[in-house]
């Protein structure tokens, strides 16, 4: 049995997926949602195994909410959009399926189809997640857990990230932000261009870096803008160096 989840802005549209997917035996609808917002949340705590994902969507796009997920734990994903050939090419390419609005149910099935001889191979699961990351390219937000739901913060007032198991620690001015997700990944996503690793488990946002002073054996005491010290291990400080031109 899979679970599906429906995402699309317009009721209409939800509603054909919703009488489609209802009529397969194998399909367990998990939830419908009208927001990227929304979606991302539902993925993150219902885990489906499936996401009908509309492409355009105000606020939060279907490209950007794809883009936030870690290929290894993402569902498989079919694009609902009404993008150009150019764009569609870029799917195919990713072998990721997509339904170019408006579809029938001939077009459906087929996606259908798809999905089934792809759910139980692993290799195949993170596509979406990569085509939306080269469609939409660094990620200038970055969705986190906020309460009961999720916010988004923008990427410039992370000062640093810091990685526990599979877990990663986003600390911001005020806040501190849990996510399950490698350091790697979240890194790839945000742009290395932006932070730089200064530990195997802790990466720095540039911007906040205030000084930096010798310890011993190559290793140096860094202080951040907001008066954190963490330590920079000898092993990272030449990348540092050359990023910050010291």
């Amino acid at each position: 049995m899979m679970r599906a989840l429906i995402v699309d802005d317009e009721e209409p549209a939800r509603a054909k997926l919703r009488r489609w997917l209802g009529n397969e035996r194998d399909i367990e609808i998990a939830g419908e949602f009208a927001d990227g917002l929304g979606a991302a949340h539902a993925i993150i705590t219902s885990s489906p195994d499936v996401v009908f994902l509309d492409v355009q969507m105000p606020g939060l796009s279907g490209l950007q909410v794809a883009a936030q997920f870690e290929p290894a734990t993402a569902p498989l994903v079919v694009f609902v959009t009404a993008y150009d050939a150019h764009a569609l090419a870029a799917f195919d390419l990713n072998a990721v399926d997509y339904l170019l609005k408006p579809y029938d149910e001939e077009r459906f099935r087929r996606a259908l189809d798809r999905v089934r001889g792809r759910f139980r191979s692993p290799e195949t699961r993170g596509c979406a997640v990569r085509m939306a990351r080269e469609q939409t390219g660094v990620s200038d937000r970055l969705l986190v857990p906020a309460g009961d739901g999720l916010r988004l913060i923008d990427s410039k007032s992370i000062h640093s990230l810091e990685a526990d198991d599979n877990y990663v620690h986003i600390h911001t001015a005020g806040q501190r932000y849990v996510l399950r997700r490698t350091l790697r990944d979240l890194l790839l996503q945000l742009g290395e261009q932006r932070f730089v690793r200064i530990h195997k488990s802790v990466a720095v946002n540039i911007a906040e870096i205030d000084a930096l002073s010798p310890l011993f054996k190559g290793d140096y005491e860094l202080r951040l803008r907001s008066g954190k010290v963490l330590r920079l291990s000898r092993r990272y400080t030449a990348e540092l160096f050359h990023r910050t031109g010291r």
